[in-house]
């Protein structure tokens, strides 16, 4: 049997020798053509969009931008500003709760140490009640109690120099009224206007900060 193949006719159109469903290569090739045509003249009339653009509203683009750039700077160094102020802030905090636990611990046992210069006034009342006329080999007794309690206060200011407690005893010193109560004002004979003439009740300081001041007579200007 012979098989005969179908030549199209030039005249035939192109459509027919196509399979149902697909598109011939020429047909792909004309459609691709046509795309490329439009987006070439899309993009010729965005550039000519471009080139359109008035010298005016550029600069005016241009000045806004420069405001808001203006605005974020003024924004950005308040931002730092107040973060700066912030960290300084903390800092001092941090510093002041430094030094009131500081304080806490060096202060802390103040009354205690008021309570403890009763002790001292007491022992030093007994001592200088004591006669010296009486602290002799006859009385020998008496001489070893006078150097016990003389040895007993000795120590305890020692203890009292070890935790920051010192004593006040201004004689001939000027008149300080932090360090100082004035009881009487007096004149003195060979003594300085001023000055501290006589010692009523010793002073004492915790860490420098007067816990008491030395009770006292003061020389009375002439």
């Amino acid at each position: 049997m012979l098989l005969v193949q179908k030549v199209h006719s030039p005249e035939e159109p192109i459509s027919r020798v196509t399979k149902s469903g697909n598109k011939s290569p020429l047909r792909n090739l004309v459609s691709s053509l046509n795309q490329d045509s439009k987006g070439s003249k899309q993009s010729t009339e965005t550039e000519r969009e471009g080139a359109n653009i008035e010298p005016e509203a550029i600069n005016l683009q241009i000045q806004e931008l420069e405001v808001k750039n203006k605005e974020l700077f003024e924004k950005l160094e308040d931002t730092q500003d107040k973060y700066k102020r912030a960290l300084a802030e903390t800092e001092n905090v941090r510093q002041r709760m430094r030094r009131q636990i500081d304080e806490a611990k060096m202060f802390g046992i103040q009354a205690f140490c008021k309570d403890l210069l009763e002790v001292a006034d007491v022992l030093a009342k007994a001592t200088e009640s004591v006669p010296s006329t009486e602290l002799n080999n006859n009385n020998q007794h008496l001489k070893t109690l006078y150097d016990g309690l003389r040895m007993t206060e000795s120590q305890l200011q020692k203890v009292f120099r070890l935790y920051g407690l010192n004593q006040i005893n201004p004689i001939g010193e000027k008149f300080d009224p932090n360090l100082h109560e004035a009881l009487f004002e007096d004149k003195f004979e060979g003594k300085d206007p001023g000055t501290v003439a006589v010692v009523s009740k010793v002073g004492y300081t915790l860490h420098n900060r007067t816990i008491r001041p030395a009770a006292v007579g003061v020389v009375k200007a002439a």
